[in-house]
């Protein structure tokens, strides 16, 4: 049984950083797909960072949070990341680990709130 578990969300001001963190358990981080999404309030989900494929470093990420946001993974320690910087409040959103192997897998969520 695959889980995954986010953690490191929280409230921060707007320029200040995050990093969120997705602990995975039943499978190896190495033979999956990885990446994060968000969802904010009215809103669909929708992609902010993904590993292209399996093994390589390349990665979607979305437009607006180029520059800012990086996503990178673990494999010793099974874990995925996303280091957040230059936070908006247009960030302000429950953001979701995803992990594909044959099927969607999701974590439950942690919300980053962005607001002074």
């Amino acid at each position: 049984q695959v889980q995954l578990v986010e953690s490191g969300g929280g409230l921060v001001q707007p320029g200040g950083s995050l990093n969120l963190s997705c602990a995975v358990s039943g499978m190896p981080v190495n033979i999956m797909r990885m990446g994060w999404f968000r969802q904010a309030p009215g809103k669909q989900r929708e992609s902010v960072a993904t590993f292209i494929s399996i093994s390589g470093d390349s990665t979607n990420t979305r437009d607006s949070v180029k520059g800012r946001f990086t996503i990178s993974r673990d494999n010793a320690k099974n874990t995925a990341h996303l280091q957040m910087t230059s936070l908006k409040p247009e960030d302000t959103a429950v953001y979701y680990c995803w992990a594909f192997r044959d099927k969607n897998y999701w974590g439950q969520g942690t919300q980053v709130t962005v607001s002074s």
